[in-house]
């Protein structure tokens, strides 16, 4: 019984973090694992381009990915926690699902997306 509702209690966290779909054929957004977004010139910036946008609108507190938090894939507070989880952060940023409160603009997602695809550097 303890390991049911340990389980039922660990699905929940996963998704207390992400906005509701709407799409209720049960499949997946459009455009969610490949786009159509054009990577070409300047290189992102870790430091620069991809950090500033997750830590104002990912890394907001526990509830989301903040310091404790353990939705998704955690905290997203350093380098090597964002680039680990750069697939599961390029599919929700790209479906719309995440960040749970507001969104991101077109240059922001572009921004990350286009980072995590040309290899994630630490720069």
């Amino acid at each position: 019984m303890k390991k049911i509702v340990f389980l039922g209690t660990v699905i929940v966290l996963l998704f207390a973090c992400s906005k509701s779909n709407n799409n209720m054929s049960g499949t997946s957004p459009a455009n969610t694992t490949t786009t159509n977004i054009d990577c070409s010139g300047v290189a992102k910036s870790f430091s620069k381009d991809v950090a500033p946008i997750i830590q104002a609108s990912c890394a907001t507190g526990a509830g989301c990915h903040g310091a404790g938090s353990f939705n998704g894939p955690g905290e997203l507070l350093t380098y090597g926690e964002i680039q680990g989880a750069g697939a599961q952060i390029r599919s929700a940023v790209l479906s719309g699902l995440m960040p749970k409160t507001g969104s991101l603009t077109t240059a922001q997602k572009n921004t990350i997306v286009c980072w995590i695809d040309n290899g994630s550097s630490n720069n």
